[in-house]
């Protein structure tokens, strides 16, 4: 039988885990000039953790959870997003009691049973963060300009910012009423799945990707004057922070995200490069999740991007990733005399801080510096029983094509000089 791997995942192979590397490297280290630290959680949960906070009647838990029984019965979900897990440890662990706010961010793998399409998968993997404990709209715009830092900082260009505000729990009733109104003749010609929202959920509408449903929604005005004084304030303070930080963005007043724990301010970073399904990250504030999960109430705000989105990008492109900063070196070692006189020098070699590869199975000189350039080694080292004998090594530069003759005790301090 010929195995593949399931429909919708893939695998990252070495060449294309370069591109992870340089992102999860880059994220790592702005997280930190940030001051947010790393947190960790499992990759299943109770599947009421995510019925409850992300919203039954989203797509996400109606149709595309990956859920099963445990062994006791017990109804488990693979995480498809990380913001209930992250809110779920904040609790459980009582990080909340100590104090201050916690800045957390994470990586990992999500499942989603979607159709596997360019930058969508079955698992896809997310890196992200949270802000939990403050409702200040400085927040909300300081997690926009990380997140613009964090792609500038990758070399990605011609991505925008769009931000709205889907109201709270005073206003976001009227919202809905209004787009009620709006859509209220062009109910029969919405898809099925719209027309049941209509009923339960309308904003899940402004959400769907049906091309006849985005038709009727192409003459909606703006549904900010519905918001309460309080969330207009909230607003247009995040405008005026992203406009003090010199970052660019437009106000899409229909993007509400998929999620339904979001509360006021939403936000995407979109790229060109990926066609219609343009998001290669969004975020947004959700100020009752906290309190919706067994807590008491506590403001929280994050965003999260996706890693096959943003690999998609780099190529498309043209991000050069940086050389390793580690010089390559390749054992090219003729008998076996040579062979025992080599691995006593690799140990040092490779604490030097180089990287080393080596034959093992006595194939000749030509053969040996084949294989060194297609690792693309910077020098060899050419070992033979001559070479011992005389207590030297031959050191081939690869870019230069230059060889010179060293002794052994020379080798570690003038390796690729």
């Amino acid at each position: 039988m010929k195995y593949s791997a399931p429909r919708g995942t893939q695998d990252i192979l070495p060449e294309e885990i370069l591109y992870w590397n340089y992102i999860e490297e880059k994220a790592a280290r702005v997280f930190k000039l940030f001051n947010y630290q790393e947190i960790r959680t499992p990759i299943f949960e109770q599947t009421d953790l995510f019925s409850r906070s992300i919203g039954t009647d989203t797509d996400i838990v109606e149709k595309e959870m990956y859920t099963f029984q445990d062994k006791k019965g017990r109804s488990i979900t693979l995480r498809p997003e990380e913001t209930a897990p992250i809110v779920r440890a904040y609790l459980e662990n009582n990080l909340g009691k100590q104090g201050g706010i916690q800045k957390l961010w994470y990586q990992g793998p999500m499942f989603r049973y979607e159709k596997p399409q360019a930058g969508r998968f079955r698992q896809f993997h997310q890196v992200g963060c949270e802000i939990i404990g403050t409702q200040s709209p400085l927040a909300d715009a300081e997690l926009i300009q990380l997140a613009v830092q964090m792609f500038s900082e990758l070399g990605l260009k011609d991505l925008e910012v769009a931000v709205n505000s889907v109201g709270c729990q005073i206003c976001r009733p009227v919202i809905r009423e209004k787009l009620k109104s709006f859509l209220g003749d062009s109910l029969p010609h919405l898809c099925a799945d719209c027309q049941r929202r209509f009923k339960k959920n309308p904003l899940r509408i402004l959400d769907c990707k049906n091309k006849k449903c985005r038709h009727y929604l192409m003459g909606l005005s703006s549904l900010n004057d519905a918001l309460c004084h309080e969330c207009q304030d909230h607003f247009h303070s995040v405008l005026n922070y992203l406009d003090t930080m010199g970052i660019k963005y437009k106000h899409n007043y229909a993007m509400v995200r998929g999620l339904d724990y979001y509360t006021k301010t939403v936000f995407e970073v979109i790229s060109k490069n990926l066609g219609a399904q343009d998001a290669v990250c969004g975020g947004g504030r959700y100020d009752n999740l906290v309190k919706e999960l067994g807590g008491v109430a506590v403001p929280a705000v994050g965003f999260a991007f996706g890693m096959e989105r943003t690999v998609m990008v780099l190529k498309e492109q043209n991000v050069e990733l940086p050389k390793g900063e580690m010089k390559k070196v390749f054992f090219a070692i003729m008998g076996e005399v040579a062979r025992n006189k080599a691995i006593t020098i690799i140990p040092k070699v490779r604490e030097k801080g180089f990287q080393v590869e080596l034959d093992y199975d006595g194939k000749g000189l030509k053969a040996q510096l084949k294989r060194a350039n297609k690792i693309n080694a910077d020098c060899v080292v050419i070992i033979g029983e001559e070479e011992v004998d005389k207590n030297i090594v031959q050191v081939k530069n690869m870019a230069t094509g230059e060889q010179k003759e060293l002794p052994f005790d020379k080798l570690v301090d003038t390796l690729c000089k």
